[in-house]
């Protein structure tokens, strides 16, 4: 997963003298058990708990409350199988990998996709060109970006501050679609090659399996039903709430990769302020900054490492940018109401009208 910080990236000064700091305060030192054997058990337990209560209860109402419960377990699954797909829990890249087809089968989706998609994203975090967290169809986070959409994605880009939330609830079911996607072309040789060719496919078939077939052999049909759209469309909202301040609202960049590697990264990402709560819901993704720049550190270093990356950011004089929960989302709105009214001009000003033709200003 590291393959970006290496080479030429990696001889930067300031990024190096960063990096030396964190090694040797042992940060970047595995000990799965102490952290993350805990996790996973809850997460097992949990699991388990609400297949239960599937099986138990007979009240839509307390059905509906577990689709919240479930959403919520299988969002925390995929901070795991984040931390899986980085190298941070094992010593070992296989044990990493056998870890993530796991958890691919508990949340549905594809792990090759997932990885190649989220390495480019680590290369150039907040290019218009180069990072696939930014090329949605019908969001746009820049002016370029905007310019660049049809006509029915432009109307929907000059709403997109009012849409962004409700949209999200769509983004399980948009994950689980693209990375099947990418598994059946991997299957039939028509795209990538898949990096398990056998444990993908398994683990896919586990996951259509267990979470499409137990809700109707423990619950009324239209019970199951109601509990697989409201645990997805949740699934998509809790996803969406706590990956989005990661990143968006923040620098956007085109061209060339820009400045050092440290730089970059940081100027690209925002740190959400720490705290137990705060670590557990955004499973120590509300360390972006520090996880950006030393990926496979493992998710209970990063607090620590917080307090070397810092202080050394502040005297290179690199905004090291960190907010809280709600002034995040705040920054996201304003910047994609920003965008959406720079659009909403130049659609206006280009409008044909009576004597003029498109696009004449």
């Amino acid at each position: 997963m590291e393959a970006y910080c290496g080479g030429r990236l990696q001889s930067n000064a300031d990024y190096a003298g960063l990096k030396r700091r964190v090694t040797a305060a042992g940060l970047l030192e595995k000990r799965p058990l102490r952290h993350y054997g805990l996790r996973g058990l809850a997460l097992a337990a949990m699991l388990a708990a609400s297949f239960a209560v599937m099986a138990l209860a007979d009240s839509l109402a307390v059905h509906l409350a577990n689709a919240a419960f479930m959403a919520f377990t299988l969002v925390q699954l995929c901070f795991l199988g984040h931390d899986f797909g980085h190298q941070q829990v094992c010593g070992k890249p296989l044990h990493n990998d056998v870890g993530g087809l796991v958890v691919s089968a508990l949340v549905g989706i594809n792990r090759s996709w997932w990885v190649d998609k989220h390495n480019r994203h680590h290369a150039a975090p907040n290019h218009v060109d180069l990072d696939p967290d930014v090329n949605f169809p019908f969001l746009a986070f820049s002016e370029d970006c905007a310019r660049r959409k049809g006509l029915l994605a432009r109307a929907v880009v000059r709403r997109q501050a009012y849409l962004f939330y409700p949209m999200l609830c769509l983004e399980g079911a948009s994950l689980k679609v693209s990375g099947m996607g990418r598994l059946i072309a991997g299957c039939l040789g028509r795209g990538p090659r898949l990096r398990f060719p056998a444990g993908e496919p398994a683990a896919m078939a586990v996951h259509l399996a267990v979470h499409g077939g137990a809700p109707f052999l423990l619950m009324p049909p239209l019970d199951a039903v109601l509990f697989i759209l409201v645990s997805q469309a949740l699934m998509g909202l809790y996803i969406g709430a706590t990956f989005a301040p990661n990143h968006k609202g923040m620098e956007m960049h085109s061209g060339g990769l820009g400045p050092g590697f440290l730089r970059r990264q940081v100027a690209a990402s925002r740190n959400v302020r720490p705290g137990v709560v705060n670590d557990y819901l955004y499973g120590g993704l509300n360390y972006q900054i520090e996880h950006h720049l030393f990926p496979s550190m493992p998710r209970n270093n990063l607090r620590k490492a917080r307090e070397i990356v810092r202080p050394y950011c502040m005297a290179l004089a690199v905004e090291y940018h960190e907010t809280g929960i709600v002034r995040s989302h705040r920054e996201i709105v304003r910047h994609l109401h920003g965008v959406g009214r720079s659009l909403a001009v130049i659609d206006r000003v280009n409008a044909p009208g009576p004597g003029r033709s498109p696009g004449t200003a």
